[in-house]
């Protein structure tokens, strides 16, 4: 590769590294702003789980949820991506919860296990009835409470 080409690899790559950060830093300060008050009353967790997403997009995420404590489970989304749903699985794939079958627009979900386990979260973005593609952040905030 050429000295020429491999400098113009390098910032491309670097562009595209800049652009990366700079969503993910937009997505902290919209949880910031938008979805830790959801968490009001419970010490959330030590993990920030968040992604940019666009219409049609799916994301799965693993959480480990300690016995005896109460949890509240958040899933908080850029408005322009419509109503985000989200489902709780146990480690057999048996749903737990699904957030399509409760209360609409409801962001959240308190609960409490029995016994220490992982649990898989799966949020669904819908998918756009326009040809116009907006991305926005999602994400999922864990609090707990003993």
């Amino acid at each position: 590769m050429s000295s020429s080409k491999m400098k113009h690899t390098l910032i491309l790559l670097m562009a595209f590294g800049l652009l990366a950060t700079t969503a993910q830093a937009q997505c902290r300060a919209f949880t910031k702003k938008n979805c830790m008050t959801a968490l009001d009353g419970y010490i959330q967790n030590d993990n920030y789980n968040s992604a940019i997403l666009i219409p049609g997009d799916e994301a799965e995420l693993m959480l480990t949820f300690l016995a005896g404590q109460d949890y509240r489970l958040v899933v908080c989304s850029h408005p322009v991506l419509g109503d985000v749903t989200y489902e709780i699985f146990d480690g057999r794939g048996k749903t737990l919860f699904d957030s399509r079958k409760g209360e609409p627009n409801e962001n959240h979900v308190d609960f409490k296990v029995e016994t220490t386990q992982q649990l898989q979260v799966k949020v669904q973005v819908p998918k756009s009835e326009t040809a116009i593609t907006h991305e926005g952040c999602v994400t999922v905030l864990m609090g707990s409470k003993s």
